[in-house]
């Protein structure tokens, strides 16, 4: 089949680790194993890339890559800290470049999240995809609500990364989101180099803020017997407090923010992946990552959460200090053999049902996806 030509729109600075700006990236990677040419667009901190001529266009189509077209800012979201441009003169950088670049379908990731993507919705320069990852109440959705219903119709084909990102957009700007799902890059975890370790290990990985439950697992993790060790991966608005409360110790080890390679690696070598966010969770993509890299999941009782883990995971209620403890402590002291969520069996099943969500099958999807757009026609290409 013919190649396609995406314009990925990001509005989340690149240069900032989170689920949103994962998919865009992981997802162009993807793509381009099947032949499509990619260019993703977003705001950073970096300087501005240059908007490339005409002429040039195809040199960018053949090299792909990545392109900023903005300064970011820290704006609060859902409980966290979201680095997007508040510029109107990077929404215009991203028409400029959909003008001399002329795709075949510009894929808008969260299209309601200030304001890279704005002016495609406005003029519509290219068939338009749209992706909502968001789950629950915005105060962007609520603060545009008079435009919503109009920039859905502006969009050929809306989708979304679980039910509850469909539900959310769905209340918000009405009309129907198809559900796909978000991927896992399952080669990131292949012959990966372990870690050794004589002490069993939960590993912590996310942003450190009150919404991803941080907290709670400290408070959680002193009551699980010795020799536990807790890894605590990332950064945030949150740690330098939490640091002070629980310093590092034999017990527990703050690593700061760490490459995907080395992340594999910690993901790979621990015992139990712990996600014990509060709300706000859209989908699992963390459990995923720590089923394919063969390690057991204990995680906050979310729906997103609860579809991606399948059943493969022990769910427990958000926020439950004493059910999280206990959870943590029965999954280190479970025996790798028989039915227990270390098992051998347990953790090949795990990793199958990962599998199934790999990043390499959702760009089968979208291409799917991006052909229905094209075919769509120009009803939505004047205002």
């Amino acid at each position: 089949m013919s190649a396609i030509r995406v314009l990925t729109v990001c509005p989340y600075g690149l240069d900032r680790p989170g689920g949103v700006q994962g998919q865009a990236t992981g997802l162009a990677r993807s793509l381009r194993k099947l032949g499509h040419q990619v260019v993703v667009v977003a705001p950073g901190d970096g300087p501005i890339t240059t908007v490339p001529r005409a002429t040039s266009a195809a040199q960018w189509w053949e090299k792909g890559g990545e392109a900023v077209v903005g300064g970011e800012i820290a704006v609060r979201s859902n409980g966290s800290m979201a680095p997007v441009s508040l510029s109107p003169a990077s929404a215009g950088r991203v028409l400029r470049w959909a003008g001399n670049l002329r795709p075949d379908v510009i894929h808008l990731h969260e299209p309601m999240a200030p304001v890279v993507g704005y002016g495609c919705l406005l003029r519509h320069p290219a068939p338009l995809v749209g992706t909502f990852h968001r789950s629950g109440g915005s105060h962007w959705y609520r603060a545009l609500a008079p435009l919503a219903g109009w920039a859905n119709h502006r969009l050929d084909v809306a989708c979304a990364v679980s039910e509850a990102a469909a539900a959310t957009a769905e209340a918000a700007m009405g009309g129907a989101c198809q559900v796909l799902f978000n991927g896992v890059e399952l080669d990131r975890f292949e012959n990966v180099r372990r870690i050794s370790t004589d002490r069993p290990v939960v590993l912590f990985l996310g942003r450190h803020e009150s919404r991803k439950g941080l907290g709670v697992l400290l408070e959680a993790f002193a009551s699980v017997p010795d020799p536990a060790v807790l890894w605590v991966v990332g950064s945030g608005p949150e740690r330098s407090a939490l640091e002070r409360r629980y310093p590092s110790s034999q017990r527990v080890h703050w690593l700061g923010t760490l490459s995907d390679a080395e992340v594999a690696r910690r993901l790979a070598s621990a015992d139990v992946l712990c996600a014990p966010s509060l709300r706000g969770e859209s989908f699992g993509m963390v459990l995923l990552e720590a089923m394919a890299a063969g390690c057991a999941v204990v995680a906050s009782d979310l729906p997103g959460y609860r579809a991606a883990a399948g059943g493969h995971a022990v769910l427990v209620p958000p926020g439950s200090v004493p059910e999280l403890s206990r959870a943590l402590s029965e999954a280190l002291s479970s025996s790798s053999e028989g039915s227990s969520l270390r098992s051998a069996a347990h953790l090949a099943a795990a990793r199958q049902h990962a599998h199934g969500w790999s990043m390499d099958h959702l760009a089968e999807q979208y291409d799917a996806v991006y052909r229905q757009a094209i075919g769509s026609g120009p009803r939505n290409a004047t205002g």
